[in-house]
């Protein structure tokens, strides 16, 4: 079940994606005739793979992806949350310890699977935001399973992929995928680049989450640095459309979300949130979890022919050729 921030949501549709013969994809939009050449919103969601509120988000972002359709651009910037110069933990296990409880507070709020043990605290996001970043080439697809694997390194099997090692062994097996090819290219210096100017660019918020008070569990309030330094709280999204840029930072309701796109697009009411049955989901997203099917399905229970994943936290659901070749967890070398 999504936890107390999911929300109350608009009256679903179910169905197609949207696009041609599908559904419109925001409810009593001004601009639901415009240029279908131009963008509708252009949505930048600033994240990290080892985030635990941003992996609690994922139901909801997949929702908002679904429901959005072909007329918006999604672009997804890495914030690299732990960074290589962070000081070593002088205790690694403990901090582990520390940072696996912080990962079941976090999951009483969204819901989420978590590992029954994290083995390690993540040492660097780097190479995990290397790796998705250089995804991208071998298409939109792909990447998303690219970064959705990365995330369960940390969140179901319990190893961070915080080394190129970590990362081969996770994304092996994702059809699709050159796995030598991906790791070539998250070497490259474009890579390097691109992977730099995401983490300045996370470092350099918008005013408007800089004083925000609002309720929590994680209302987004930007995480102060130092002396006149901010980071976007992960996950932050910026909606930017006909009708401006709204900001929705941390964990809000569903709602908020789908309101917040309508009002970038320039329209009168939400963006109508267009749910899947759940063969459809597991064919379209491969792994799902409890608030997945919640969230995105009109379904009651899970697909038929998915194979479970017990986490301490409820199971996670493979389509099939999701779980032929899926990984254990990752045991480096000593």
């Amino acid at each position: 079940m999504p936890g107390p921030g999911s929300g109350p949501l608009p009256r679903p549709q179910s169905g197609p994606p949207p696009g041609p013969g599908g559904p419109s994809p925001v409810a009593a939009s001004k601009d639901s005739a415009a240029d279908s050449a131009h963008d509708l919103v252009r949505v930048t969601e600033f994240t990290d793979p080892a985030c635990p509120w941003a992996w609690g988000s994922e139901p909801v972002f997949r929702l908002l992806r679904q429901s959005l359709g072909p007329r918006t651009r999604w672009r997804t910037v890495f914030g690299i949350l732990f960074d290589e110069d962070d000081d070593p933990a002088p205790d690694p296990d403990a901090e582990a310890r520390w940072y696996e409880g912080f990962i079941r507070e976090v999951t009483a709020h969204t819901g989420a699977p978590y590992a029954p043990r994290l083995h390690w605290l993540t040492r660097t996001s780097l190479p995990a935001s290397l790796a998705a970043t250089a995804a991208r080439s071998q298409g939109p697809v792909t990447a998303e399973r690219v970064l959705r694997r990365l995330r369960e390194s940390t969140f179901v099997l319990g190893t961070p992929a915080d080394t190129m090692d970590g990362v081969r062994h996770v994304v092996r097996g994702i059809p699709g995928l050159d796995v030598d090819r991906l790791l070539r290219e998250a070497a490259a210096p474009e890579t390097v680049r691109a992977v730099r100017a995401d983490r300045a660019e996370t470092r350099t918020p918008v005013p408007e989450v800089l004083g925000i008070t609002g309720p929590g569990p994680h209302p987004g309030r930007a995480k102060e640095l130092g002396e006149r330094r901010y980071r976007y709280a992960l996950p932050t999204l910026l909606f930017d459309g006909p009708g401006g840029r709204v900001c929705v930072p941390g964990r809000r309701p569903v709602a908020e979300y789908l309101e917040a796109a309508g009002r970038a697009a320039g329209g009168s009411g939400a963006v109508v949130p267009v749910r899947l049955s759940a063969p459809a989901a597991l064919a379209r997203w491969h792994s799902l979890s409890g608030p997945d099917l919640t969230l995105l399905t009109d379904a009651a229970g899970p697909p038929t022919g998915a194979l479970r994943i017990e986490t301490a936290n409820g199971p996670l659901w493979l389509g099939p050729e999701e779980a032929r070749d899926y990984p254990a967890p990752y045991r480096p070398r000593r």
